[in-house]
């Protein structure tokens, strides 16, 4: 594995764009559990599966009725609110400072790589902390609105201070289609990049798994470094150039470590 994490850390320094796409393995050893893992939501309740397939339709049909039964659930918001970022996301935010790193694809919705410290993030599914009018796509803080208070004044859903559209949490449902400047930044930064860091995301959901793809068949072709817990489509189609098998907090402070001392020498 040394040898892996120097040659992995030869190609980091010598790129000259180089980005990554991270998922939700980066947030696990921040207590936010993944979807598909050993423990995951859906791996101990296949049910939450289904249920989760069936939130944005219920949006579209009753904007009202969803914010009503969102606002029920603090327990969840409330644990995305405490978590705090780990050293996956320490270590990009300092590959980033390093002026290696040019952006963070994030497939996460928690908001911890800007916690830790990244600056150019592209959130691919949206983020908690937000909302987004379903008509104009202006976003605002979630904090811009007492959601509770709206709720007991019977004030809901909210609505849009710039066009009066009706607001829906930043965050990507299944089936909700990804909005159009995310995936235009995301091709954007892909088609610049030569070399893209792909850590704890199982490739699954897409469209976030086709980049690394795309970032390979461009030409000319990025370097695909692959950091995560178990191999995925990407390990055995040829996508990766290298496999780092194991947690990202582990592995990435170690990639870290070793790219300062060869940007020392």
């Amino acid at each position: 594995m040394e040898a892996l994490i120097d040659q992995v850390a030869e190609v980091l320094v010598k790129s000259k764009y180089a980005i990554a796409l991270t998922g939700a393995g980066v947030s696990t050893e921040s207590g936010i559990p993944d979807f598909r893992g050993p423990s995951g939501i859906w791996t101990r309740d296949p049910e939450a599966e289904r249920r989760a397939y069936e939130v944005y339709g219920l949006f579209l049909r009753d904007p009202k009725a969803f914010w009503e039964d969102y606002l029920s659930r603090p327990s969840i918001l409330r644990g995305l609110e405490r978590a705090q970022p780990n050293p996956s996301h320490y270590a990009l935010a300092e590959l980033e400072e390093m002026g290696i790193l040019k952006c963070v694809i994030t497939q996460n919705v928690d908001g911890l790589h800007e916690k830790a410290g990244s600056k150019n993030v592209v959130e691919f599914h949206g983020s908690t902390f937000k909302l987004r009018c379903v008509d104009c796509g202006a976003r605002y803080p979630k904090s811009d609105f007492d959601l509770a208070s709206m709720k007991e004044r019977g004030q809901l859903p909210p609505l849009c201070k710039k066009c009066g559209g009706v607001l829906k949490p930043d965050v990507v449902y299944f089936t909700e289609p990804i909005p159009r400047d995310v995936i235009a930044r995301s091709l954007e930064e892909v088609r610049r990049c030569d070399v893209m860091l792909v850590c704890g995301t199982s490739l699954v959901v897409y469209p976030a798994a086709e980049l690394p793809r795309l970032a390979k068949r461009k030409m000319p072709p990025a370097t695909v470094i692959e950091v995560n817990l178990e191999p995925t489509s990407a390990t055995f189609d040829g996508t990766s150039d290298y496999f780092l098998q194991g947690k990202t907090g582990e592995l990435l402070p170690k990639i870290v470590e070793v790219v300062k001392k060869k940007l020392a020498k």
